[in-house]
């Protein structure tokens, strides 16, 4: 690695030079199946050619203007989101981190409006919501947050998953006024929330006057085999927060409001020099489109299960794995022991994986994986975890 660039990230010994689908090659010419897709934002796979017609033609035309005057593309996109979630306006940003951050600010907006000083914000054990100083004050990552106090206050986090603990928050804190939490979470482990907790939720937020706010970065935009994971549990939040898979692989991040949180920020309360710029919104509308012509919100589904099953069925009984969970194309395997050299022994064979929680194997796949793609995921990655297990 050239020694320019900051040393922030441990990278792995490998620089892809093309994609087609759900493949990438090195600079040696090697090919990879990718079962990360760039951490959940390639839905399209590398290469897709609605994708890089849309790009190359907006580039072409205009990439940049400013939120100054109008943007075309930012306002239909902001329609396809509105009629995907049932929000009713969608402020853009350029990534989910900065997206949480605006819904971050839009509690504490709506609370001051509301005569609330110091409003508080309920979020997750085990939460990610991303790295600026206040996302890094809701997410639940000690390693993450270490050496970087002090961190804005007013967060008050509780066991996910868990609605007693959330009213047991609201009754010693009268200055709560929203929620924050991911239905599925992702850094967390890939953990599921079970759908009568989050209908649950819903009811408790109206009958207490908080807005509930869903994080739908990494599991939102098909991923779990609906346009947003939430509306498995058939539940309306007041804020969802989007980015990865909205670009297709260009960088964006917006926020959906409605009912008591649309028109909560207005003029000179927020903005942003690149968010939502002709370029990534013109991205954002070719993600939309070959979602819908290829049927890809049914393929997540079916494909996922498919490969949930497979893993399932040749893992079953092996000592060392705890579960295998997810939905759709975003799905978790927990071992007993931490397993980050997995990563590279993947990548070794020609697939590309991570680890989260130290010892739970994420895949988050191209939305355009076929069951024969799953297979071959499936054939790679378990000899590895059977091995690894067996030492």
């Amino acid at each position: 690695m050239s020694s320019a660039i900051s040393n922030t990230y441990s990278r792995l010994p490998v620089a892809f030079t093309h994609g087609k689908g759900v493949w990438l090659w090195d600079a040696e010419g090697r090919r990879y199946l990718d079962g990360l897709a760039g951490i959940g934002v390639s839905c399209l796979g590398h290469g897709h050619p609605k994708l890089v017609a849309a790009i190359s033609e907006q580039a072409a035309r205009v990439i940049h203007t400013s939120n100054i005057y109008e943007v075309p593309q930012q306002e239909a996109l902001a329609e396809r989101i509105c009629a995907i979630s049932g929000m009713t306006e969608i402020l853009f940003g350029n990534s989910g981190a900065e997206a949480n951050e605006a819904a971050i600010k839009l509690a504490r907006y709506y609370g001051h409006k509301k005569g609330n000083e110091m409003p508080h914000i309920i979020t997750m054990e085990s939460s990610w919501h991303g790295r600026t100083l206040g996302t890094l004050a809701a997410t639940d990552s000690e390693k993450a947050r270490k050496g970087f106090g002090p961190l804005p206050e007013g967060f008050i986090k509780v066991a996910y998953n868990n609605l007693q603990a959330i009213k047991d928050a609201g009754d010693k804190e009268s200055r709560v006024v929203a929620v924050l939490l991911e239905v599925l979470q992702g850094e967390g482990g890939i953990r599921p929330s079970d759908i009568a907790y989050l209908k649950a939720l819903r009811a408790l937020c109206d009958e207490r006057g908080w807005l509930l706010m869903i994080d739908e970065v990494q599991s939102g935009i098909g991923r779990t085999g609906k346009w947003l994971a939430h509306q498995w549990a058939d539940i309306l939040p007041d804020v969802v927060v989007f980015a990865k898979g909205l670009g297709g692989g260009v960088p964006i991040g917006a926020i959906g409001a409605r009912g008591p949180a649309a028109n909560v920020l207005g003029p000179g309360s927020h903005g942003t020099t690149f968010g939502g710029g002709p370029l990534v919104c013109a991205a954002g509308l070719a993600v939309f489109r070959a979602m819908e012509e290829e049927k890809l919100l049914e393929n997540a589904a079916t494909v996922g299960a498919h490969l949930k099953s497979s893993l399932e069925k040749e893992l079953k009984g092996t000592p060392g794995v705890v579960e295998v969970r997810g939905q759709g194309l975003m799905l978790g395997i927990e071992l007993e022991k931490p397993c980050g050299e997995l990563v590279m022994q993947a990548l070794d064979a020609g697939l590309l994986i991570n680890v989260t929680r130290d010892r739970v194997v994420r895949l988050l796949p191209p939305l355009i994986l076929s069951k024969e793609e799953a297979d071959q995921i499936v054939s790679i990655l378990v000899p590895l975890i059977k091995a690894f297990n067996a030492k």
